[in-house]
């Protein structure tokens, strides 16, 4: 794909709504609307688990055209309680999407995700069809165990070798046959100074395999105490409990949402979420148009992916891309 994209066009704008919406369980999530109420209505699902939102997650839609619900998931963010596990899976979020839909008004919305956002945007799509009109992903994430040791056994590592030594450095040799449960253990211990440093750790590996080139920005973004222990420990109990998914289940369920037009934006040079899980998406929901980035990552800060990203809500608001 061409670059054409010039972040002037949407500059990062302030929400016209903010709030808190109150799902039960203990658990309240902080939201905000940006663009123009009324207007084709589309909703963001962050990335993670446990990931948030950022101011520069408004800019990917035309603000004249598009109503954008965008909200922190369970434990994330602004919602509360911070960093919490509890009452926190794969279905709640799905029906948290579901109450902020009803919460609107809006009949259907577009459901837009990426990496793990991907992951959620295909399992409220195939649970509520009739509530979506149209689907953009970005690094297609299925929550498969080949997906999961990929990134925490074998696969990543061969590529960020380095990295890979620091972030299994931390875990007694003895562990490390199961690297997700011995940062799990320890994300959950009762010392401060554990949580921490396993938090760091995680996030550190993670914000390592996100972009084609090495970006200290996002780095020492992931550094940060206050995002990297609620993404650390919430990533880190998906990942033990395999999303709360059957194996396979979002591929063997893609019939319920082909009728859906749908865009996936992928970086050829994927390291945390390879273009294979995208183009297993693809034939599954020929109807969906896949779009390859070749000079990009995972990460939607990257040019080229902000570039489809951009591209995508336009032509499905009708304007030529």
């Amino acid at each position: 794909m061409t670059l054409a994209y010039d972040r002037t066009l949407y500059p990062e704008i302030e929400p016209y709504e903010t709030g808190m919406l109150d799902v039960g369980e203990g658990h309240t999530l902080y939201y905000e609307r940006v663009g123009t109420p009324g207007a084709k209505p589309a909703v963001f699902l962050h990335g993670g688990p446990g990931g948030g939102m950022s101011p520069s997650h408004r800019c990917q839609w035309n603000p004249s055209l598009y109503d954008v619900l965008l909200f922190d998931q369970r434990g994330c963010g602004k919602s509360l309680p911070f960093a919490e596990i509890e009452n926190n899976d794969t279905q709640r979020i799905v029906a948290d999407i579901e109450r902020l839909r009803a919460m609107c008004g809006h009949e259907k919305w577009q459901v837009f995700g990426g990496s793990w956002g991907a992951t959620l945007a295909l399992a409220y799509a195939q649970a509520h069809p009739d509530r979506v009109s149209e689907i953009v992903l970005r690094g297609v994430f299925l929550a498969r165990q080949k997906e999961k040791r990929w990134l925490y056994s074998y696969g990543a590592s061969e590529i960020m070798a380095e990295q890979w030594d620091r972030f299994s450095g931390l875990i007694p040799e003895a562990e490390r046959c199961d690297l997700v449960k011995a940062y799990h253990d320890r994300l959950t211990s009762d010392d401060e100074e554990t949580r921490f440093a396993a938090a760091r750790e995680w996030s550190l590996w993670e914000g390592t395999v996100a972009t084609l080139l090495p970006n200290e920005a996002l780095i020492d973004e992931f550094a940060d105490p206050a995002k990297a222990v609620p993404f650390a420990r919430i990533c880190a109990r998906f990942f033990l409990e395999d999303f709360f998914l059957k194996e396979g289940q979002l591929l063997r369920d893609m019939h319920r949402i082909r009728h859906i037009p749908g865009i996936i934006v992928q970086g050829r040079h994927d390291i945390c979420t390879p273009p294979t899980s995208a183009w297993q998406v693809k034939k599954a929901w020929p109807e969906a148009e896949l779009w390859i980035v070749h000079d990009a990552g995972h990460s939607s800060s990257e040019p080229g992916i902000i570039d489809g990203l951009v591209r995508a809500t336009n032509k499905l608001a009708g304007m030529q891309t």
